[in-house]
């Protein structure tokens, strides 16, 4: 599903958003469990079949914008250690930046 060129596009057919993963991505993205993985899959399927707002509002995600100096970032939970960051381009196109190790000491 994700190839070496870091751009893995999904097209959504009703909002027409392209979703990609950047290099640091993929690159985080193999150094994962397993099941974190296919979560990603999971989430990036729902937003092709369904679409982003409603993608959103399912509760296992936890989709929340992020403050700080992450802000106009967005994050989804894909287990209780792991979540990935994204964000919206202006072009229609979802990016995502990083999956990253979440512990206790950084909540």
């Amino acid at each position: 599903m994700y190839n070496e060129s870091c751009m893995c596009y999904f097209p959504i057919r009703e909002s027409r958003l392209k979703v990609f993963l950047t290099k640091q991505a993929v690159k985080s993205i193999r150094i994962v469990p397993d099941h974190v993985g296919r979560k990603l899959q999971l989430w990036i399927r729902s937003v092709s079949t369904v679409g982003l707002e409603i993608t959103r509002k399912i509760p296992g995600y936890h989709d929340e914008p992020l403050k700080g100096k992450r802000q106009g970032q967005r994050s989804i939970r894909l287990s209780k250690e792991y979540r990935a960051i994204y964000r919206i381009l202006e072009d229609n196109q979802i990016e995502f930046i990083q999956v990253e190790e979440v512990n206790k000491h950084e909540y």
